[in-house]
């Protein structure tokens, strides 16, 4: 068909050609000759040229016999002379036109031979040559060469291809049917479930080619074969789901295992394409009632996650609440510890001390330690002094620090001699004492 369609380009260009004048050389091989348009594979030799009207009209059939040998002689040289002259005109004009058709055909030749020696490739295709049937792969992209008419080259793309499962974007029979408009195929879409259920689950496969070869070789059936293994696996994957997972919370698992699934059997299959993706277009209930009944379910999980998104956003604010109330209360605790043990130690300290003290004097130590506790005491103690007319004085107590104080710096300071006049100050308070009681 492309030798055919060349060789009418080149002879249209040959007739278009005013040097070689090819119609005029058809037209004048066509054209009738002088001699009443004679053709010069006919035998006229028994045919007589037309004579006028007139001269038939004149003559009788008794002037033929007035003819002589001699003219009917020079009318059989003349018209022989005239058909050889026909004869080499028509091969002269034979030969012309066999050359000009020739030269046409051998033009046709080298052009169809120049136009099959190479091919192009983009970046999006790769080509298969086959030899005598033998295959090839050739991928890189820019200009290539092949033996004409030995070789033939067959482009297979490299681009990413769709199958949909479940529903068509195309009809012959329905105008309206579009990517927009689907039309859905119950026959494909429409499974069982884990829990008996049925559901309609439309599906998009895409693939493209892994082995150039495999792919020509599996030209015709490849289709046919990926939507077969295609909707075996779909079918098996949802029916190992509940209703509810296919629905909802389940499609990217599905979509995963369906794509793992028959990418194996395709790579153990062999015919040249993998699988890209799988994805769940759409997956709904069969009837109206149900699809409401779970829409239902859909928008109680949706009130559920959003009431656990709250719980989890007041968590969130609240803890860190309490964990710096907590360190705050694990820090007042530390310090409370310290100051007890701080205060712990340093009344040890001052027990030890005492006792040191004690071990060396012991009765001014025991004195020492009475006035002390007896200065915190008696401050808060009221002494009432009843008199023998009945009147009643209220003496208030003087502290005994000066006194305890002089009594222990002369302890110090003079050993025993400081325990006798530490001891008349005791002597004459409690006389003092004795005495007001007895007054």
């Amino acid at each position: 068909m492309d030798l055919l369609i060349v060789m009418i380009i080149l002879l249209a260009f040959l007739l278009q050609n005013d040097s070689l004048d090819l119609k005029g050389r058809i037209k004048e091989f066509f054209k009738p000759r002088e001699s009443g348009g004679m053709r010069p594979d006919a035998d006229y030799g028994n045919i007589r040229p037309e004579e006028p009207a007139e001269e038939k009209d004149e003559k009788t059939p008794e002037s033929d016999a007035f003819q002589t040998e001699e003219e009917t002689g020079n009318r059989t040289e003349k018209k022989s002379k005239g058909r050889k002259n026909v004869d080499r005109n028509v091969k002269k004009s034979a030969a012309k036109i066999g050359r000009i058709v020739g030269a046409v055909l051998a033009l046709a030749v080298i052009a169809v031979c120049a136009l099959d020696s190479f091919y192009m490739l983009n970046e999006n295709t790769y080509a298969v040559v086959t030899t005598f049937g033998s295959p090839s792969v050739e991928k890189t992209a820019g200009l290539h060469f092949k033996l004409p008419f030995i070789q033939r080259v067959h482009k297979i793309t490299k681009n990413i291809m769709g199958m949909p499962i479940g529903y068509e974007v195309s009809d012959d029979a329905n105008p309206d049917v579009d990517e927009t408009n689907p039309q859905s195929i119950t026959s494909e879409s429409e499974m069982i479930t884990k829990d008996f259920n049925f559901v309609n689950v439309d599906f998009y496969i895409e693939y493209q080619v892994t082995d150039p070869i495999q792919a020509f070789t599996h030209a015709e059936t490849y289709q046919e074969i990926i939507k077969n293994l295609a909707q075996s696996y779909i079918r098996d994957t949802v029916g190992t789901y509940n209703v509810d997972d296919v629905i909802t919370t389940g499609k990217s698992e599905i979509q995963a295992q369906v794509k793992e699934k028959l990418s194996s059997r395709l790579e153990a299959e062999n015919i040249g394409y993998g699988i890209y993706n799988v994805t769940i277009q759409d997956a709904q209930p069969p009837t109206a009632e149900v699809t409401d009944a779970f829409k239902a379910v859909e928008d109680a999980k949706q009130g559920m996650d959003t009431a656990i998104n709250e719980a989890k956003k007041y968590q969130s604010e609240q803890i860190p609440t309490a964990n710096a109330k907590a360190d705050q209360l694990i820090q007042d605790a530390e310090a409370y510890k310290q100051e007890k043990i701080s205060e712990a130690t340093g009344q040890a300290a001052r027990f030890n001390d005492l006792y040191e003290e004690y071990s060396k004097y012991p009765l001014i130590t025991k004195k020492r330690m009475f006035y002390e506790a007896m200065e915190e005491v008696l401050p808060d103690l009221k002494v009432i002094i009843n008199s023998s007319d009945g009147t009643q004085t209220v003496l208030p107590l003087e502290p005994f620090v000066g006194t305890s104080e002089t009594a222990a710096s002369a302890a110090y300071s003079s050993g025993t001699s400081g325990t006798a006049q530490a001891g008349q100050p005791q002597t004459q308070s409690a006389n003092s004492q004795n005495g007001g009681s007895g007054q």
